[in-house]
This record gives structure tokens, sequence and C-alpha cells, in this order.
């Protein structure tokens, strides 16, 4: 059985949040489908998983309410069911920044496509590609030469912005992340912190690999689900995560001496003794 995934974000201001949670959670569930959908105030985030009617039908539901008529989603396959339960849950932010005065419904920086990131980096453009992930997402993989912060939640990224050389705020910066909903709100930052040109990668790395594949990226992509990780392909990579303290790990890492199932890794053999 092939299982349909999708990933969807929309910043728009949504109404009748507790009435909208019941409805999606009941179409779900009756579906079959799993994952997560996060509602807020200034929109909608989703990871969802199952038979292709079924994720389409939710699609065309979501597509439905008022704000969400354009809602576009990123798509991979999968062998198995990648989560394990169905959550609907009602959050401040759909993505938590915390910073006042960013509304991305209002207002985020102009998009580049991955096809035209793809001719900038073959042309050899001076520009800034800054990754906007936690340090736990880039070590699996991230764009050859891009600049990289060392945050483990995405609220400590302006005060990261904030070490990073005056200089580089005068030529182009390009932030991506693994879907596009981070720079959502990292690039109006961005703005807001002086960079005097900003773009955000468009779909992000997901949407990359669908579009440009491998070109120009080392290693894999981080995804929040039970593959772990996927390939430029959008193939899962045998990546998994540590069960005492969460950190991913490659193929080759789980052949360490220090992983044990269960119970330690590389990362936290020292502390587990």
């Amino acid at each position: 059985m092939s299982f349909l995934n999708i990933a969807a974000y929309k910043f728009a201001e949504l109404q009748g949040l507790p009435e909208l949670r019941e409805h999606l959670r009941a179409e779900c569930c009756a579906a079959g489908l799993k994952g997560s959908i996060l509602l807020s105030p200034e929109g909608i985030n989703l990871f969802i998983a199952g038979e292709p009617a079924a994720v389409e039908q939710l699609l065309a539901t979501l597509r439905s309410i008022a704000g969400l008529g354009n809602l576009a989603e990123k798509r991979s396959e999968s062998t198995e069911q990648p989560f394990n339960r169905m959550l609907v849950k009602i959050k401040e932010e759909i993505i938590a920044f915390g910073v006042e005065g960013i509304n991305p419904a209002r207002h985020t920086a102009p998009r580049i496509t991955a096809k035209e990131l793809k001719q900038w980096i073959d042309e050899g453009r001076e520009f800034t590609l800054l990754d906007t992930r936690n340090t736990y997402e880039v070590k699996l993989g991230t764009f050859a030469g891009a600049t990289t912060l060392p945050i483990r939640h995405f609220r400590k990224f302006p005060e990261a912005v904030a070490q990073l050389p005056e200089e580089i705020k005068d030529r182009p910066v390009v932030s991506f992340c693994t879907g596009g909903i981070r720079c959502e709100k990292a690039s109006p930052f961005l703005e807001m912190a002086g960079f005097r040109e900003v773009l955000q990668l468009e779909g992000g790395i997901l949407k990359y690999f669908e579009e440009c594949g491998g070109a120009h990226w080392n290693g894999e992509c981080f995804v929040f689900d039970k593959r772990v990780g996927v390939d430029p392909s959008l193939q899962e990579t045998g990546s998994q995560l540590c069960f005492a303290c969460q950190e991913p790990l490659t193929a080759e890492e789980l052949k360490d001496p220090r992983y044990v199932y269960e119970r330690s890794c590389p990362y936290c053999y020292e502390e587990k003794g």
C-alpha cells in the first residue's frame, strides 16, 4: 500500500477555530488519516498522510475554507504510515516565533522559486544562503556553502541573527527552511533587522527537491515524522532518532558502537554512562 504524504501551510486570518477543529478532526478520523493540523488566528499548518483519495478530499475541504482557497501542498509517498495518530490543535501561532509586528498574512519578503535559486547558484552569484532551521535539522544536510545558525529552537533565531557579521546585510540573502513556513516569519524579521535585500525560497527544501533534485545540496533533509530524513528524490533515507536524546542519526552513525537501541547514541553516550 502506498501512502500520500502532504505538508502545507497558509497564513490567513481564520475564525471559528473550535468548530473548525472538530470538523477537521472528524473528517480525518473517518477517512483514516494521520498526522497533525495546527490552527491559529494567523492560519494553518499541517502534515498529513493516508490513502491518496482521502488526502485529496481533505485538501478540497481545506480549500473551501475562507482564506485557504489557494492552499499549496508539498507531496511525497511512503510505503508505511509515517504518523502514529491524528491531532488537530489550536495554537497562538502556527509556527512559534514570539516577535511582535510580524504578520505574514499581510506582509512577508518576496519569494524566489527553486529553479531560480538553482540558476543563481549555477551562475555563481554573490549572495548569502541562510538556513533558518535548528542545528539538529541542519546536521542531516543543507545547501553547499549555506550559512547556518547555532539554534535549537526557532524562537532563538533573532538572537542568532544579531551575531551575524554586519557586512552580510549589504548583499542579497535568501532564507530557506524545510517547507517554507519559518521563512514567512524569518524573512520579514531580517528586513526589520536591516538586511538590504531579502528573499525566501518558495516551498522550502522539499519543493527544491521536487523541482531540482539534489543540485548543490549535501546530505538529506530532516522531516518531522517517522521517516526522519528524506533524500533529494524524496525517499526515506534510513536515518533514525535516538530514543534517549532524540538526536537524528544517519545510517553511518547507527553503526557506531556507542549506539545502543533505546539506550544511547554517540551524542548522549557519556551522559548515560
